[in-house]
């Protein structure tokens, strides 16, 4: 083994620069040498671990079982040997500063490939690597036979810019299976995702059994069943109707899910949303809010109003009486199983879009305010955020909350989790406390991503580019340590079951994936798009759904003078776009996209889309001219 080390050190002494060799891994490594020459290897894999560890083995498991599409025999031996034939993994005796705990080192040579790191979760990176390495499938020759697995021969030495490289799952909004919770988490994994923020309560629905109040579960867990947008369209429940839609997880599924989620170095922070976002606790417990008036889960019918300067009023009360100590009680209870449920150091307690309204019509309220010295709803909210930091601390635990826990004053020892943008996060990291960033600009996966004649429209947008240009770190903080990391959040919404859930997510989250772990100086749009067409297929072949919006032309239309002009752009080089403003079809038979061309007036539409090498790509977008108008900005 010693002499394995020291060969890989010298190795890497002789890396002057790095080296972005063309290869297709996301996120790009800190450092990747070509050496030239090929890896072959047909029916048999050797995997020799250097020393015996549980926690490796069970990695290995789950490494081949990822590979098991290939067809490849796997033999796992404990050795203590420098034999090069197959794959040798094993832990630094002498651990390498530079990797960290996430780091690896890997080469791989024509007689075989090594893989080494300080730790189990350097291990598991660099296995995702090489799974990256390997061909989308066996291709077979003339006579049907496989043909044998070509990787290129390299050197690699990668480890992580940040800790903290999240997803957050809302299933309060549409309940999601422990299988499904699986899937998401293996597919977070083969992108070096490691925190699963997992948002388990919301108005829509409370997911996780709390033993102490079975009520949560029982009446939190359960809503009127309601068919699509969420909103105005959606009816408020009756009191006489079944509440038959929702679920949950026992206490026993969520151990189930940690330790699936531990052998894929993912930690969970789970999530229970307060003093807002409460209404599924209030329909168990009323006499938690301040009107102790019965309601029922909210089916995703429209409760607030909001306003065009982000301010918004609350129709139905959703939040809890920061004001009753028996509040304080019941969270503690809560936090408590939580904290024994959760082996993360992390518990997130919400605090957003937290309406004061119904504090300020509260005599009880203006009252304990007044007489404590409270001034305002902000402050009566700092209050209450303090009070479960507490909560949460004497278990053990820290805070973290997404930004409006600032209003009023932080909460000692508080992580602020920023997602109205960057300014959270500087505030935050500029009293000394750890931040996560997730400005929604940039992170927010619920976003419409491709064209609204084809997407479903939301409030806002987030292309591919965009959320690739994500950076963690602004300019303006003064002490970068303090930035953990960040996230991209998945607001289910409009996301009603798993499929989509991917469609949604990827390939934003690879986009993600590289800002959160490759170096700032190693991304490269152009570069990216390249990588992410390999992955696609990768996708394709396992059957799983995932946005390919990026083929698709992109509409900008403008005034020049008094005609309406319309613009396509694509980043591929070698797409062609076609279109016709006539209404005729198929698209092939219209226009070449050459230039900015005139959209006339009249009762029509543009159709458009995208063809390589003669054959269409991705999907037809049409749109009225109507609706082209209504794009001028």
């Amino acid at each position: 083994m010693k002499i394995i080390v020291k060969l890989l050190t010298i190795l890497f002494l002789f890396l002057s620069q790095i080296s972005l060799a063309q290869n297709n891994i996301i996120p790009v490594p800190v450092s990747y040498e070509s050496a030239g020459g090929e890896l072959i290897l047909y029916k048999d894999l050797s995997i020799n671990l250097l020393s015996e560890n549980d926690t490796l083995s069970r990695q290995l498991d789950v490494f081949k079982k990822d590979l098991s599409y290939l067809d490849i025999v796997f033999s796992t031996q404990t050795i203590d040997s420098t034999s090069t034939n197959g794959l040798i993994i094993g832990l630094n005796e002498t651990p390498d500063e530079e990797l960290g705990i996430e780091g690896y080192q890997l080469v791989v040579e024509e007689g075989g490939m090594v893989l080494m790191a300080n730790a189990s979760a350097g291990v598991f990176n660099g296995l995702q690597t090489i799974k990256q390495l390997f061909p989308v499938k066996r291709t077979l020759s003339a006579e049907g036979e496989q043909e044998p697995i070509r990787i290129e021969t390299c050197i690699i030495k990668d480890y992580p810019r940040f800790g903290w490289r999240g997803l957050m799952l809302d299933v309060s909004r549409h309940f999601f299976s422990v299988e499904d919770v699986k899937a998401y988490l293996d597919q977070m994994a083969a992108y070096k995702l490691n925190v699963f923020h997992w948002h388990l309560t919301d108005d829509e629905g409370w997911r996780i059994e709390i033993k102490t109040f079975p009520k949560l579960t029982e009446v939190g867990a359960w809503r009127a069943e309601r068919h699509g947008k969420f909103g105005a369209f959606r009816a408020t429940p009756k009191t006489s109707e079944k509440s038959t839609y929702g679920g949950f997880y026992t206490q026993e599924q969520v151990k189930e899910v940690i330790a699936y989620a531990s052998e894929r170095n993912i930690t969970i922070v789970p999530e229970i949303d307060v003093p807002g976002h409460s209404m599924a606790l209030l329909a168990a417990y009323p006499q938690l809010s301040t009107k102790k008036e019965f309601k029922m889960v909210n089916p995703g019918a429209k409760i607030a109003e909001w306003y065009d300067d982000d301010t918004f009023k609350m129709l139905i009360e959703n939040t809890l009486n920061p004001a009753d100590e028996g509040v304080y009680a019941f969270l503690d209870m809560i936090f408590g199983e939580i904290a024994d449920l959760f082996p993360g150091e992390y518990i997130h307690m919400g605090g957003d879009e937290c309406y004061h309204g119904f504090w300020e019509q509260d005599e009880k309220v203006q009252a304990f305010m007044a007489k404590n010295g409270i001034k305002d709803g902000h402050e009566m909210q700092s209050y209450f955020v303090k009070r479960v930091e507490k909560i949460i601390s004497s278990k053990g635990k820290k805070m973290i909350g997404w930004d409006e826990i600032l209003d009023g004053g932080l909460a000692e020892g508080a992580t602020v989790m920023s997602w109205r943008g960057v300014k959270g996060g500087i505030e935050a990291a500029a009293l000394g406390h750890e931040v996560v960033m997730t400005p929604k600009q940039f992170v927010y996966l619920d976003y419409t991503q491709g064209d609204y004649s084809v997407e479903n429209k939301i409030y806002a947008d987030l292309s591919l580019k965009k959320a690739y240009s994500f950076e963690p770190v602004p300019d303006f903080v003064l002490d970068p340590e303090l930035i953990l990391g960040g996230q991209g959040n998945l607001w289910t919404e409009e996301v009603p079951n798993l499929p989509f859930a991917f469609y949604m997510t990827y390939p934003r989250a690879m986009a993600l994936s590289e800002s959160l772990w490759s170096p700032k100086e190693n991304k490269n749009w152009e570069n990216f798009l390249s990588r992410t067409e390999v992955h696609f297929k990768k996708f394709d072949a396992r059957g799983v759904s995932v946005a390919k919006t990026i083929y698709e032309p992109e509409i900008r239309v403008y005034m020049e003078g008094r005609k309406l002009m319309c613009e396509l752009k694509n980043p591929f080089t070698d797409i062609e776009m076609y279109y016709t403003i006539d209404n005729t079809y198929p698209i092939e038979l219209g226009k070449k996209y050459t230039e900015p061309f005139e959209i006339p007036a009249g009762d029509l539409s543009l159709r458009a889309q995208s063809f390589r090498d003669g054959q269409a790509i991705e999907r037809l977008l049409q749109v009225h001219r109507t609706d082209l108008e209504k794009r001028l900005k």
